[in-house]
């Protein structure tokens, strides 16, 4: 069977205000804020929007995530790796054995559909 869902507006959802699991904060005072808007009926994928305060954070991850940034600045070193750049309007991955730090340089919000393993 196919379904389609349309997610709902932030507005008037509470947030989960709590930093990530694997997130460690490395600068600054950034404060996190995550709509979960829709998981799938198996639980193999989550989706909603994520916001974030400047500052930086060291993140693992555990799953693959795709990201359209709708506002704000990132700047994305892999643990040993070449600086990722990524600005409103651009989309992009996260392969679920990334490690790195997020150096938030201006107020974040996007859109993620996590995949959960």
């Amino acid at each position: 069977m196919q379904s389609i869902t349309k997610l709902p507006s932030t507005d008037g959802l509470e947030p989960a205000t709590g930093d990530l699991d694997g997130w460690i904060v490395t600068a600054g005072t950034p404060s996190m804020k995550t709509w979960v808007l829709h998981t799938a009926s198996d639980g193999s994928m989550v989706s909603g929007i994520w916001e974030c305060t400047v500052g930086s954070y060291h993140a693992t991850y555990t799953a693959y995530e795709y990201v359209v940034l709708i506002a704000g600045r990132i700047v994305i070193p892999p643990d040993g790796g070449t600086p990722v750049t990524v600005k409103a309007g651009d989309a992009f991955v996260v392969e679920k054995d990334f490690k790195g730090t997020w150096k938030i340089e201006e107020n974040v919000r996007k859109h993620f559909d996590f995949v959960v393993n």
